[in-house]
């Protein structure tokens, strides 16, 4: 797999999976553009780029359409187009539904699924013209079983599965794929603020007997998106252990 030539948003790369499969991408030769809303997107730029690889930065709200945008116009302006997209910024403001505040549902929805529909809307736009694009949507498996006081990020990762399914039908013919991943319990700064009890639970469910890693994450993202994949569109990969069967 190799993307000499390419260019890679990866949205919320700043940490975690997002940061793992941006880097992943820029070793393999493409030029990523780093997305985030705190100053860390320089830091990840600059780490990539101290490796003589090519990268450069984004930072803003992307449920604002005008960032949206804007953030494709970037990777347009400054790589000179667009060949892949990877949707992984979200967030959880997790609470038991009877306790959930309407901004806590808001802002979920509107950083994990609204920016999503906004910036696939503006990639496809210039994907279309090259007849050729790869769309990776990061869900979860919590959109396919639910989860306990997750309302709220729940329905934004099921929401991600339907949109997928709905992109890759629209502009399959265009030579664009669409597929969704699903990771499970993974190895991330948020869950390793878990406590102890709370994460031996999720991994005594988990077939495998252990969490994934940000790096395998990375790996099934470009695999979607190299030649190898390119009769793949429209599906849900789980990357969960076998967690969810």
């Amino acid at each position: 797999m190799e993307f000499s030539g390419k260019t890679v948003i990866v949205t919320g790369s700043t940490r975690g999976i997002g940061r793992a499969i941006a880097t992943r991408f820029a070793e393999l030769g493409a030029a990523v553009l780093i997305c985030g809303t705190t100053d860390r997107v320089n830091d990840v730029v600059n780490e990539i780029k101290n490796r003589g690889l090519v990268a450069a930065g984004f930072a803003g709200d992307l449920a604002d359409p005008q960032n949206a945008g804007a953030l494709v116009d970037r990777a347009v302006e400054t790589f000179g187009g667009l060949d892949v997209l990877v949707n992984n910024a979200g967030i959880t403001r997790d609470r038991l539904l009877l306790r959930m505040e309407e901004d806590d549902w808001d802002t979920v929805m509107d950083i994990n699924l609204k920016s999503v529909f906004l910036i696939t809307k503006a990639a496809v736009r210039v994907m279309v013209k090259r007849k050729n694009g790869t769309i990776i949507n990061v869900s979860s498996v919590v959109g396919l079983t639910g989860n306990a006081g997750q309302s709220n990020y729940a329905a934004s990762k099921a929401g991600i599965i339907g949109f997928t399914k709905s992109v890759a039908k629209e502009y399959a013919r265009k030579g664009i794929t669409c597929n969704a991943i699903a990771p499970g319990f993974i190895e991330t700064e948020m869950t390793g603020s878990l406590p102890e009890e709370v994460r031996e639970g999720y991994i005594r469910n988990i077939p495998l007997g252990r969490p994934g890693t940000t790096s395998e994450v990375a790996e099934l993202a470009v695999f979607l998106a190299s030649e190898r994949a390119r009769y793949i569109t429209g599906q849900v990969i789980n990357i969960d252990g076998g967690l969810c069967m």
